[in-house]
């Protein structure tokens, strides 16, 4: 089996960033780090190896997604994407049907049995199902990505690459060799490669040590700002988490639902009562974590529960098709304690405004900078606290451009 594009050079190795080395660390056989995607279609699902030759012919501008984890001898540095010599198609993307009826919850459970397993390393980390037998005559697909390739920022852009959004579809490209994987990394190779990588973070470590000489002043004012952000970071983090049903042992199963919501509802929201939609997206999961800690018996009466919240350190210029994470983690609000809804959105907005009007932003990305130097097994230590259950609740995620929001319970 072919695959287009351009043969790499038969050495080339990808060392992972901190951020992604870190987010490897954080699994474990009850935890998994991947990012799950449904989606609905209507009309009837093509035809598999119709299917297959439309993603074969786009796979050239995600080169991640024909490449596995590799690793360097004895821990000497962070794992490594490399090409996978016996990639094949047809193991990634798969073809299921529903049992009768087909509906919804048929649907649920088995996006739940797909995202329970968690990926096979020794392979690139992603699936893609094709799943038939929809009761309404349409399809689904399923997606599964480990979080140490994209973000949720790069997976959306991701999915612009791997489907059209027009009926005509895109052509395929023209003159575009067949795709050959290079060579299988050597211990010397990968060993190299640990060593190259360390150099050149001690060398960006200088550079900028050079540069705070040169411009002592500017040095010295960004230094401060970078102090107070961590100190704020230290603080929140030095309060755990109130108590709560979710903060409990979990295992490797997981539920999946859903529910439908129009964009366009949480817009007019925020248009007529102020804030961000992101501000909206927290005070409805406030309401609905109110109602379910109600059900089970849990008084609300002043308790405010905390919420991992990922914020994206993107840079306009960086290539979302290069795959990898730009992101550092903030706490936000949910106030439970709040009955009415204005109210509710009114203690979240002010919430949020203080927290963007803090350093704790600055301190994450500088936390998520320094990450660069620390060694592996340090790393994997730091990684594991930084997500520890003891210092939030759940976290929340908004696939949008400014913070990305799903619920630890669920992961």
């Amino acid at each position: 089996m072919t695959t287009l594009r351009g043969a790499m050079s038969p050495r080339h190795l990808d060392r992972l960033s901190a951020v992604d080395a870190s987010l490897l660390h954080q699994e474990s056989p009850v935890s998994h780090m991947h990012i799950g995607a449904l989606v609905r279609a209507e009309g009837p699902a093509p035809a598999y190896e119709e299917f297959l030759d439309s993603i074969r012919a786009r796979l050239h501008d995600v080169p991640r997604y024909r490449q596995r984890l590799v690793y360097p001898p004895a821990s000497t540095g962070r794992p490594l994407w490399a090409d996978d010599t016996d990639f094949e198609l047809e193991y990634h993307v798969r073809q299921t049907a529903l049992p009768a009826p087909g509906g919804d919850a048929q649907l649920a459970n088995l996006a739940a049995r797909v995202f329970s397993q968690q990926l096979d390393r020794s392979k690139p980390l992603w699936e893609l199902w094709l799943v038939e037998g929809l009761v309404d005559g349409g399809f689904a697909l399923l997606s599964k990505t480990h979080h140490a390739m994209v973000d949720g920022i790069a997976g959306v852009d991701l999915g612009t690459v791997l489907f059209d959004l027009r009926p005509e579809g895109r052509p395929p490209e023209e003159g575009l060799e067949p795709w050959t994987p290079g060579s299988e990394p050597g211990p010397l190779d990968l060993l190299a490669t640990a060593v190259a990588g360390m150099a050149k973070a001690s060398l960006g470590l200088a550079a900028k040590a050079v540069g705070s000489l040169r411009r002592p002043e500017r040095a010295l004012e960004q230094a401060a700002v970078v102090a107070e952000g961590l100190g704020e970071i230290v603080w929140a983090a030095a309060s755990p988490a109130p108590p709560s049903p979710l903060n409990v042992e979990i295992g490797p199963n997981r539920r999946f639902a859903g529910i439908a919501c129009a964009l366009a509802d949480f817009k007019t929201v925020k248009n007529v009562f102020g804030g961000t939609v992101n501000d909206v997206v927290l005070a409805v999961v406030a309401g609905a974590l109110r109602d379910w800690l109600h059900s089970r018996g849990v008084r609300t009466q002043g308790l405010e529960l905390r919420a991992l919240v990922p914020v994206s350190v993107r840079h306009r210029d960086h290539q979302p098709s290069a795959g990898g994470n730009r992101l550092a983690v903030m706490r936000g609000p949910l106030p439970v304690y709040v009955e009415d809804p204005r109210e509710r959105l009114a203690v979240v907005r002010a919430a949020m405004d203080d927290l963007k009007e803090s350093k704790q932003a600055v301190g994450a990305e500088a936390l998520t900078s320094m990450q660069r130097f620390v060694p592996p097994t340090v790393l994997a230590q730091a990684s594991r606290l930084n997500f520890s259950t003891r210092l939030f609740n759940m976290l929340v995620t908004s696939r949008g451009r400014s913070f990305r929001s799903t619920s630890r319970a669920a992961r």
